[in-house]
């Protein structure tokens, strides 16, 4: 895995020269250049990679998740959102540079997606098929309906079936596309891989909840405390710390059921599972 981060992090530096220079591609740059966990990306090829396929073929798609991801980072941060000033350590996109060249460099991310898949050299049919994943993935049926019923119940409080709405959107559309994604590739199992997406990604969102309130700026990389400054409903305001720690538990021992469900490399996926399981981050 940490191979594939580094050939992940190679290739998105080498798709981000290609763009006209100015500021609006620095602040692309620095966003995308600046770590992470490239979890996203990461589903997509180890998914491959359990079912015996060579992952390299498909490192642009995992790029162009990776820059959707990050599009939707830099504007979830801006002032009219969570008003966010640290991200991955350091300052957010519109701290570092401004306002608008942060609404535009995530602009920029999201359309360079679209250029490199439409770029990628794999099969046109199936290139159509990944494509519709992603941005259907990413867009109004997807995350952005999630940010749009995060953003609503920051003034509402939210019962434990609308947060796991939001959750579903939010977080679990764009962790449920990579290994959805996979599926399509190899050809099989696509239902079963998109539902561990949705197990992974609201055990994942659940987890950001308890680190929120247990961690420290500096081990994040972000600032902790703002789910509260921000009035949003949470799984540690609804359900307490315990109860949301048992909760993630919980879904993570689906998602293991979930795996020995498949008919790939058990070993690879729990591999990705355990880490995602011990983040600190």
């Amino acid at each position: 895995m940490e191979q594939m981060i580094q050939e992940i992090n190679k290739r998105l530096e080498e798709l981000l020269s290609q763009p006209q220079s100015g500021a609006v591609k620095e602040a692309m740059k620095y966003s995308v250049l600046a770590g992470g966990k490239r979890l996203r990306p990461v589903l997509l090829l180890t998914a491959l990679k359990a079912y015996g396929y060579d992952y390299h073929q498909y490192l642009d798609v995992a790029c162009a998740i990776e820059m959707i991801h990050t599009y939707s980072l830099i504007h979830d941060d801006l002032p009219a959102m969570d008003n966010d000033d640290l991200r991955r350590g350091r300052p957010t996109c519109h701290k570092q540079f401004d306002e608008a060249t942060a609404i535009l460099a995530g602009d920029g991310l999201l359309n360079q997606a679209m250029n490199v898949m439409m770029n990628t050299a794999i099969d046109d049919h199936m290139k159509v098929m990944l494509t519709s994943v992603l941005f259907k993935a990413s867009g109004v049926s997807g995350m952005i309906y999630g940010q749009q019923q995060d953003m609503y119940y920051e003034s509402h409080q939210a019962t434990l079936e609308e947060l796991e709405d939001i959750h579903h959107y939010k977080t679990g559309c764009l962790i449920s596309a990579p290994l959805e994604m996979a599926g399509i590739i190899i050809g099989k199992e696509q239902k079963e891989l998109r539902n561990l997406g949705f197990h992974l990604g609201l055990a994942f969102q659940i987890q950001d909840d308890i680190l929120d309130v247990t961690s420290d700026s500096q081990t994040l990389g972000k600032n902790v405390g703002s789910d509260e400054e921000n009035g949003k409903t949470t799984y540690v305001s609804l359900l307490g710390l315990e109860k949301s720690k048992a909760y993630a538990d919980d879904l993570f021992k689906k998602c293991l059921e979930d795996i020995y469900g498949l008919t790939c490399n058990h070993g690879i996926m729990i591999a990705l599972l355990e880490k995602v399981i011990r983040r600190v981050n």
